[in-house]
């Protein structure tokens, strides 16, 4: 039986025209497929084994680097001389993170607890936990200004409490001391007779409170109802504001705890959370597109106007009372120890602050802190917090310890907390969110591509067969039908003898 060639070139171009239409289909459902995974598998739900793994016991290796602001002229400065430092470090540990105490509620929302846990990392450290290294005194030098209200002949007697108990103005002790606490007579004298005016009744370290500790009661949104709010904060500690700023809009909770934030990201997105450490909402800012083993990304950045003063950007004035540019008081909940954060180095502050000591040398690449997030599911991919731990200083009439002190904001310590996503949970999320969509791309337009070759060739072969079978009908046609073959050759010998006639006499002439 012969094949009709022309039947199955219009199969063809049926087909193609179908594959065609099926690989546009997919340019548009493709999309919402993917969106929609993206959604299930960002929902805290511990049904979403991979993501609620990652949200719950946060796999990620996190360190924190500290560096300390070693003082080299101790006596100088109690002569009113500028303070000169030398960065120490990095001292590295590892942070890991749990969280405890679980409990879904009805309003769609999780609360839990985060402990934190810090082990020091030898091999990743500049030193060790038993380098010597000499900062202001917290105790001596915060105090002195927290009390310089009182009366003259009570600042007396705290100066000589300050040596009873050999308290001076500056602290020789080991980093291990520095970080997680020392014996102090006078810290163990103050818990005694006056308990509650220190932040710690143990020991006394500037870390002292942050190892085996938890962050508070966080009450966050799973995102079950409106995706658009998975993550974000619903109360901390039972509250829904803050109460140690001036205003309403800095006592806000705004934004995530600070971990993962909701998918579907723009380049004008912004990236607001709460830290407990901070006291406050901070919002970080896209910088530039970016990528990381493959995956796209955006990078987020601190806006100059974070630390800014309330004088430079008003919406800071509740933060106040303020010094220069790039600080943030923290002293009303900091038991009103005279402390401030901000960048490393003074980074992005008012530069009159490198003038006051020696030995900074702010950049951005060292100092800034970023965020690397993942734009479409929310998920950071590389992160680096740096923040600075200052100490402010000044002479105070009656607390001999303060000497001549010139007024001054001292760094004392700053540390980066960095993780990145790595190892088989960087495969994973490789293979999810970057091989599978391109694949699926490359499908859909495979699917166009083809379905279009397909319809070119099947119409070029039916245009070829039509033409093939024309040929042969016009020549057959005399053939079909003899008496009409006959007339046409009688007219046409007819013209010939007319035409030789016509020639003839033409000729005669």
């Amino acid at each position: 039986m012969a094949i009709n060639k022309a039947k199955v070139a219009v199969g063809f171009i049926v087909a193609g025209v179908l594959t065609v239409f099926f690989g546009t289909v997919l340019t548009f459902v493709g999309p919402i497929i993917i969106d929609d995974q993206i959604v299930k598998n960002t929902v805290i739900d511990p049904k979403n084994e991979m993501s609620y793994t990652m949200w719950k016991d946060v796999p990620v290796p996190f360190f924190m680097s500290v560096y300390f602001f070693h003082v080299l002229n101790p006596k100088e400065i109690l002569k009113g001389e500028k303070p000169m430092l030398e960065q120490r470090g990095p001292y590295v540990y590892r942070k890991t993170i749990r969280k405890d105490n679980i409990t879904f509620h009805s309003n769609f929302t999780v609360s839990y607890r985060e402990y934190r846990q810090y082990h020091f990392e030898p091999t990743m450290s500049a030193g060790s936990e038993s380098d010597v290294i000499m900062i202001p005194n917290m105790l001596v030098l915060g105090a002195a200004v927290m009390l310089e209200k009182l009366p003259y002949l009570t600042r007396i007697l705290i100066s000589t409490t300050f040596k009873t108990f050999e308290e001076g103005p500056f602290l020789n002790k080991t980093v291990k001391e520095l970080m997680w606490g020392y014996d102090s007579k006078l810290v163990d004298f103050l818990n005694k007779y006056l308990p509650g005016m220190l932040p710690t009744t143990g020991k006394f370290g500037l870390f002292s409170e942050f190892n085996n500790s938890n962050t508070g009661l966080f009450t966050i949104n799973t995102g079950q109802d409106d995706i658009r709010k998975v993550h974000k904060v619903d109360s901390w500690n039972g509250l829904t504001e803050l109460s140690y700023w001036r205003t309403p809009e800095c006592n806000m909770i705004n934004g995530t705890a600070g971990q993962m934030w909701p998918p579907f990201m723009t380049r004008e997105s912004t990236l607001p959370f709460y830290s407990p450490d901070a006291c406050r909402s901070m919002e970080l800012v896209y910088q530039r597109d970016g990528v990381m083993n493959g995956i796209p990304l955006y990078r987020y950045v601190a806006p100059k106007t974070l630390f800014a003063n309330g004088t430079d950007y008003s919406p800071n004035e509740g933060f106040c009372p303020c010094r220069q540019s790039g600080l943030l008081n923290v002293s009303t909940c900091r038991h009103d120890s005279p402390c401030f954060i901000s960048h490393p180095h003074f980074f992005n502050a008012d530069p009159v602050l490198l003038d006051y000591v020696q030995g900074l040398n702010p950049n951005e690449d060292e100092h800034g802190l970023f965020i690397d997030i993942h734009p479409q599911t929310g998920v950071p991919l590389n992160v680096s917090i740096r923040l600075q731990l200052n100490l402010y200083m000044k002479t105070v009439a009656g607390i001999t310890e303060t000497g001549q002190i010139s007024e001054v904001v001292m760094p004392m310590i700053w540390f980066e907390e960095s993780g990145y996503i790595d190892g088989p949970i960087l495969k994973t999320f490789h293979t999810n969110l970057v091989i599978l969509p391109t694949v699926m791309e490359s499908v859909q337009y495979g699917f166009i591509v083809l379905g279009l070759a397909t319809v070119l060739i099947a119409s070029l072969m039916l245009h070829r067969e039509k033409k093939r079978v024309s040929g042969p009908r016009d020549h057959l046609r005399g053939v079909d039908n003899p008496a009409a073959s006959h007339k046409e050759q009688i007219k046409e010998s007819h013209d010939h003898e007319t035409k030789d006639k016509s020639f003839m006499n033409n000729s005669e002439k």
